[in-house]
């Protein structure tokens, strides 16, 4: 096992969950072998989720995720709670951790978990010291219905168990596919087209360009970059037209009109709302933007947080769009990181960005709130696409 550097979106998120004092920090602290997560004998030691990323050999790079007690008390605990909450919308599996034959919090829980379609591996910890084991172990699996596994973090046992009962139990849809890998074949020509005006960060390439390269290396394409005001260079000096041009969504109009027409054409948003979200409902829902009036209200969803530019296209840019097309009165707000309504009733459409900040069980799970509140819900490159009047024109 070592430690990674992998960005945490693309990873495995792996919960651990218990009630107060029943070892969850310990059980983080152990797995990972460093002190990650506060230790304390003090009941509700820890307040927000602790996020640490490893990686788990047979699985790759994982985040593990060590949440408050579900049984916290008071105001603040019940802040607590909703964190943890919070945290179940990332969590592709669950660990429980039992620690007394009293389950009816966990069985809760449990059952929150279940619905959700997030695997369980329950976890008896702090096996050292803990009286009547066998009492919760018969508690535990009449429970589950599993095995629970013992675990002394004080002394390391139980820990390779563990691990391997995490491989084994690896949801088989937790990755998504590749970014590009319907769209390519080893040997393709692709074409990035990636303005570097004042939204683009200093020095660096924005994370979906980054990893878009990357999928493209490893599905054995031939990559060439260029900006917006040197596309038609770049397509002069290839021998033949690239089999797939890949653009920022805020140019798609632009490259649309100067793209050969043998080249097919898709954006880094529309890649990323097939890998992290459900393009199927992105694209049924974007005919909605042609329904907006200037009494409706439209909610625009960033997934990072960062200072906003002058033409920021989630702030700036598309609520123009959207505008042009509705009237100027038309209500546009704006949410970023973990910030999002519970209630989108009001909402007459919801445009979240690319989300590569986010994995993609948590995008998911937003798309599933809105799917259930009868709202429509699209993504940056796709909402473009469509005002563009390109949509049945690019590739996804």
């Amino acid at each position: 096992m070592s430690l990674t550097n992998t960005p945490r979106a693309n990873q495995l998120h792996i919960g651990i969950y218990g009630k107060r004092n029943s070892g969850k920090s310990s059980l983080m602290n152990a797995i990972t072998s460093q002190e990650t997560a506060l230790v304390s004998d003090v009941a509700g030691t820890t307040t927000d989720p602790v996020y640490k990323t490893m990686e788990i050999s047979g699985i790759g790079p994982c985040v593990f995720i060590d949440t408050a007690g579900f049984d916290d008390v008071g105001e603040l605990g019940n802040k607590r709670i909703e964190k943890t909450h919070e945290a179940v919308r990332k969590t592709d599996m669950a660990i429980i951790v039992f620690s007394d034959t009293e389950v009816e919090a966990e069985a809760e829980w449990i059952e929150k978990l279940k619905k959700a379609n997030i695997p369980i591996i329950p976890v008896i910890n702090k096996t050292d010291v803990l009286k009547q084991i066998s009492d919760i172990q018969e508690t535990v699996k009449k429970l589950t219905g599993k095995e629970p596994i013992r675990i002394s973090c004080k002394h390391g046992e139980g820990i390779d168990t563990l691990l391997e009962e995490l491989r084994r139990n690896v949801p088989e849809d937790y990755e998504a596919k590749s970014i590009t890998g319907s769209l390519v074949k080893e040997g393709d020509i692709v074409l990035l087209v990636m303005p570097q005006d004042i939204q683009a960060p200093k020095g660096r390439l924005i994370l979906p360009q980054v990893q878009t390269i990357r999928d493209l290396l490893d599905n054995k394409c031939l990559v060439l970059s260029a900006t917006t005001d040197k596309l038609e260079e770049a397509l002069q000096s290839l021998a033949k037209p690239p089999a797939l041009i890949v653009t920022d969504s805020q140019v798609f109009q632009t490259v649309y009109e100067k793209k050969p027409k043998e080249s097919r054409l898709t954006s880094f948003s529309v890649l990323f709302a097939r890998y992290k979200g459900d393009i199927d409902y992105y694209t049924t829902s974007a005919p909605a933007i042609g329904t907006l009036a200037k009494d409706s209200h439209v909610l625009v969803a960033e997934a990072c947080t960062h200072a906003p530019l002058a033409e920021d296209i989630g702030r700036e840019k598309l609520p123009r769009m959207l505008r042009k097309i509705a009237g100027e009165e038309l209500d546009v707000q704006i949410v970023s990181g973990a910030d999002f309504p519970k209630d989108l009733s009001g909402y007459d459409l919801i445009i979240q960005c690319g989300a590569c900040m986010f994995n993609r069980k948590y995008v998911l799970n937003r798309i599933e709130q809105a799917k259930k509140q009868n709202v429509p819900m699209t993504n940056y490159g796709v909402a473009i696409a469509y005002i563009s009047g390109i949509l049945d024109k690019i590739d996804y």
